[in-house]
């Protein structure tokens, strides 16, 4: 298999690399092996100097790592310079903190002594998405290297540059060999690697049906995981909501990362005596996000990150508008190169048009209004989902008590 680096602004092939053998995958292995003991032995103190250095690194690279960034998957160039202050601003948080999440503690039995303890696994495979390249993956490998554990990554195919990179800065930042190791390898064969006697666990971010496929592998090797999937979370506006702020955090929650984000806000639920002052103030929230060159620090929005996501969103679009959504906004394929795709604003929508019953990946926003807060909450609810979901009322008491009846992980 040839792994493929793609421009999205341009549909330009920037450069090809050769899927590592049998062979060399069992070399890093075996290299990740050697290296976990002595990194486990090292201790909190001098594991978070490491993590220090590194977050150091990446500020100083802040620029060049963004760029890169922005040339794999088209994030852009400002946003991509904040997902490297914020990788860095990880390595510290646990570099100060992680100590404090561990410690050995006393209990009290009928034993002389009794403890818990909380000992690193061991190897740990990353499997991870391009739509955050580096934040992903420092959220995985600040902890848990912080812990003792090593790690081996297995990004996703369209960013391989960005994985070498990362790989490049703990090597650059004298974190000893073989404790961070980037495999250039395919999902087929990073499953197969769940079952690697090497492997004490796996972690993935991804979709519902890679999530399935790790899991199940998982299950069968008797291994850890940790899944973070899919997500349509639902952005509930009641009829007390400052529809001003509302209207521009919805549009930034929705459109940000070009709207490629698990936890972004993707169903706008919004209650009837509000809706159109809301719809017009989002309309026009949305409608003055500069669409364009990721490299030109005033985009907003840039290209979607491969020509078969920005094909499937279209297909979402225009299945939902055959079924009876109203377009008001965008659901255009743009003329031109790379893999741009407008604002999209839908209202009239259904629960059961694809907008809103499937995740969508991309800029479009499906607003679905509701007479009442209790259908709110069902609609909100009335999803496989539940990542996250956000909230805007004046009451906090309400508030509360409407957020204890939603069915997400976390929410605003």
């Amino acid at each position: 298999m040839t792994i493929a680096s793609t421009n999205p602004s341009n549909g330009q092939l920037i450069r090809t690399f050769a899927e590592l053998s049998p062979a060399e995958i069992e070399q890093r292995l075996a290299r990740a092996q050697r290296a976990f003991p002595a990194w486990a032995g090292l201790g909190f103190v001098k594991r978070a100097a490491l993590l220090r250095g590194l977050a150091a690194r990446l500020r100083q690279d802040a620029q060049r790592l963004g760029a890169l960034m922005t040339l794999e998957m088209g994030k852009p160039i400002a946003q991509a310079r904040a997902e490297i202050e914020k990788c860095a601003w990880v390595c510290e948080f646990y570099a100060a903190h992680g100590a404090e999440f561990l410690p050995t503690r006393a209990v009290a039995t009928d034993a002389a002594e009794s403890y818990v303890r909380y000992d690193p696994l061991g190897i740990v495979l990353a499997i991870m998405p391009w739509n955050f390249p580096f934040w992903q993956i420092f959220r995985f490998a600040a902890p848990a290297l912080l812990a003792g554990n090593a790690a081996l990554l297995k990004h996703a195919s369209n960013v391989p540059q960005c994985a070498m990179a990362i790989e490049d800065l703990f090597r650059d930042c004298r974190f000893p060999d073989g404790v961070f190791t980037n495999l250039l390898i395919s999902a087929a064969t990073a499953e197969t690697l769940i079952a690697h006697p090497a492997v004490a666990a796996v972690t993935l971010t991804g979709s519902e049906t890679a999530g399935r496929r790790v899991a199940a592998a998982a299950g069968a090797a008797l291994k850890k995981s940790v899944l973070e999937l899919g997500g349509s979370d639902p952005f509930i506006v009641l009829d007390d909501a400052d529809l001003e702020r509302a209207a521009a955090a919805g549009a930034q929650a929705r459109t940000i990362n070009a709207g490629q984000s698990c936890i972004a806000a993707k169903r706008f639920i919004v209650l009837e005596t509000v809706a159109k002052p809301f719809l017009q103030l989002f309309k026009a929230q949305l409608r003055q996000l500069k669409v364009g060159d990721p490299l030109d620090e005033t985009t907003a929005i840039g290209p979607l990150a491969r020509g078969d996501l920005r094909f499937l969103l279209h297909d979402q679009i225009t299945r939902s508008v055959t079924a009876g959504a109203r377009l008001e906004l965008g659901g255009e394929i743009p003329a031109g190169r790379g893999y741009f795709y407008p604002v999209t604003l839908l209202t009239q929508v259904r629960p059961e048009m694809p907008v809103a019953a499937e995740e969508t990946f991309g800029p479009v926003a499906p607003v679905l209004v509701v007479e009442t807060d209790a259908e709110a909450v069902r609609l909100a609810n009335a999803s496989p989902y539940g990542l996250g979901a956000s909230l805007w009322t004046q009451n906090q008491a309400k508030a509360r008590r409407i957020a204890g009846e939603l069915e997400a992980g976390v929410y605003t």
